[in-house]
């Protein structure tokens, strides 16, 4: 501290970051060691989300996040009172106003989670309406400043915010991509990953990444430019992992070619499935190559196909619906249902291992080898 202290004085500095969490006491010694404000890394994230959150929602986060970050530094604004004794008992006026202060904060917080909660329901509400279309959802994930909001105007034709700053997008929105070959595609731009996010801010970070739980495939965007985008992309995996996301399909996108005279370039398994492309963004090289790769993935995730089912398959008629996934329904000559499904992969396999007959249908006709049978029947 004694040489940092000496820094701030040779360099005239008004202002000393930390990249690190400090707590309470730490960060009061400091202040007082070199005589200037002492930010550390939780803070700073959380000032620069407060500049940068403009959605109700995403306001309402940061400043759930900001309330309890500062529940447990507001001993710092009342040392001024420690050595004041007296009152009624054994109490200080420091300690009574700093019971005043929890008191007003904890209702504030609980305000905070009721509308937050009322935000949260209507958003699966938007969400159960946009699985209702079948459409499938592709999610941009990438740390912070990759490049995700070029690329997600460049495909979607809209005008999000661009910025070659730290989480200049906060909150996640959705669009239809353009120049699609395979039908209507979602895309959604989600929050930029950093690496040891403030536990205060765990919570609203998993919220705006709730888009890439429900995606059908992830983009996972890196800047080749950058010198940690290894760790960096290490660190995206590590939070896709936490929020139950690592077992989505993911294209790598390597960003921003351009910067360091990399060509056009898309890679595939050995099944010719793509697995990753390299693209800029800022000028378009490799954008058609990227439509095409997520028009293929998505082909080889989803299920098309016409169905036939009895009387005895009501219930699963009635689940088909209710997820979503029944395009056209037609009755056979026979008095039978004749379904066309349009369903994520994923989800019959799961549909698969209901309890018999159930079951069985899916196996066989969704899963099965029936599918141009069915659609010559129908």
């Amino acid at each position: 501290i004694e040489e940092l202290a000496e820094l701030v004085e040779s360099t005239g500095a008004d202002l000393v970051l930390v990249s690190q969490s400090l707590s309470a006491v730490q960060e009061r010694n400091i202040e007082k060691s070199c005589n200037c404000r002492v930010l550390d890394r939780a803070t700073l994230i959380l000032d620069i989300f407060a500049q940068r959150a403009q959605s109700y929602e995403g306001k309402l986060q940061v400043e759930l996040a900001q309330l309890r970050h500062l529940s447990t530094r507001l001993v710092r604004g009342w040392t001024h009172l420690e050595r004041q004794k007296g009152g009624i008992g054994l109490r200080g006026p420091g300690e009574t106003q700093l019971e005043t202060d929890r008191r007003l904060i904890g209702v504030r917080i609980r305000q905070l989670r009721a509308r937050l909660d009322k935000v949260a329901r209507q958003r699966d509400q938007s969400r159960r309406q946009r699985k209702r279309s079948r459409a499938p959802l592709v999610a941009l994930v990438g740390y912070t400043n990759a490049g995700k909001s070029t690329l997600f105007n460049k495909l979607t034709g809209a005008s999000v915010g661009e910025e070659d700053m730290l989480f200049a997008t906060l909150d996640p929105t959705v669009r239809r991509m353009q120049g699609m070959h395979c039908g209507e595609v979602l895309l959604a731009d989600t929050v930029g990953f950093v690496s040891d996010l403030p536990h205060e801010l765990i919570a609203a970070f998993r919220a705006t990444l709730q888009e890439a739980r429900e995606a059908d495939l992830l983009l996972h965007v890196s800047d080749v430019s950058d010198p940690y985008r290894m760790e960096r992309q290490q660190d995206v995996e590590d939070v896709l992992e936490s929020i139950g996301a690592d077992q989505i399909p993911v294209i790598r996108v390597y960003n921003k070619i351009d910067r360091n005279g990399q060509d056009v370039s898309v890679h595939r398994d050995e099944s010719g499935m793509p697995v990753s492309v390299s693209i800029s963004a800022r000028s378009g090289e490799g954008i058609e190559s990227l439509r095409e790769a997520i028009s293929d993935c998505l082909a080889s995730e989803r299920i098309n196909r016409w169905i036939e089912l009895q009387g005895k398959d009501a219930k699963l008629r009635a689940h088909l619906f209710e997820l979503g996934v029944v395009s056209e329904e037609r009755i056979a000559e026979n008095g039978s249902w004749m379904l066309h499904v349009d369903i994520p992969k994923e989800t019959a396999e799961r549909l698969a291992r209901l309890p018999a007959p159930e079951g069985a249908v899916v196996r066989k006709q969704l899963l099965g080898g029936d599918a141009e049978h069915l659609k010559a029947t129908a």
